[in-house]
């Protein structure tokens, strides 16, 4: 149940959106189809199907810039991935650039290039297990770019590819599977698309904490502001 502080900053993030007419956070980015492939968590399971079961499905990928700045300047970059599971609902997985070593996976780092390291910054709850998701830098894909023009120039050639993984704490990244961009979606499907980082996670993943629950009404408020959903967008249509 909201409480009143989760409220007033539900309303807070309303009105910065309805003021900003756009997205309160992460504005200004580039949306793409994609396909993700699963293969597994190699080592020891994360209890958390999604990450542990092969599978394949197709998906909407959005790259963007935090405040934005201009151009190729640094910013804190997004990449959010959602995966289509009809008829399941989606699973938005959201990570921000990063370091990639344990003591930077949780702290966004502003960068000017699109290719590198992504993490959820905030750890997520298997079980007993605390784990951070990532999406990391694939040696063998072309290059993303800096800023948002170049990006939508690289992904136009060679089905850029971005690799996910997981970690605890303290662990190395453990690759489980690969985001494929094959397209770019228009402007109208980019405004359309709003996420949920919070309640579309996979099954046996949890949010918790007080940064989960800010982030939580951040993200309803801005949605709310914007008259989207938290299904609003991707490759099964727009509900906005």
């Amino acid at each position: 149940m909201p409480t009143p502080v989760s409220s007033a900053v539900e309303r807070a993030a309303a009105a910065l959106a309805r003021r900003r007419h756009a997205r309160l956070l992460h504005p200004a980015g580039r949306t793409f189809s994609a396909e993700v492939m699963i293969w597994g968590t190699p080592g020891p399971p994360t209890g958390v199907p999604l990450l542990d079961l092969p599978s394949r499905c197709p998906a909407t990928v959005r790259l963007s810039k935090g405040v934005p700045t201009p151009g190729s300047w640094p910013d804190v970059l997004g990449l959010g991935v959602r995966l289509h599971r009809d008829p399941q609902p989606p699973v938005d997985l959201l990570v921000s650039s990063s370091g990639a070593a344990p003591v930077l996976r949780n702290l966004p780092l502003p960068r000017r290039d699109f290719t590198g390291t992504y993490s959820s910054i905030m750890s997520f709850r298997a079980g007993r297990r605390r784990l951070f998701l990532a999406a990391l830098a694939d040696p063998d894909s072309p290059d993303l770019g800096r800023g948002l023009a170049a990006l939508s120039a690289a992904a136009g050639t060679g089905e850029p590819r971005l690799v996910l993984a997981v970690a605890s704490g303290v662990g190395p990244w453990r690759p489980f599977g690969q985001v494929c961009l094959d397209g770019r979606r228009d402007a109208r499907a980019d405004a359309a698309l709003a996420f949920d980082p919070i309640g579309n996670l996979p099954p046996g993943l949890r949010a918790v904490g007080p940064v989960a629950r800010l982030r939580d009404r951040t993200y309803s408020g801005s949605r709310r502001a914007r008259g989207a959903s938290a299904q609003s967008g991707g490759s099964t249509g727009f509900t906005v």
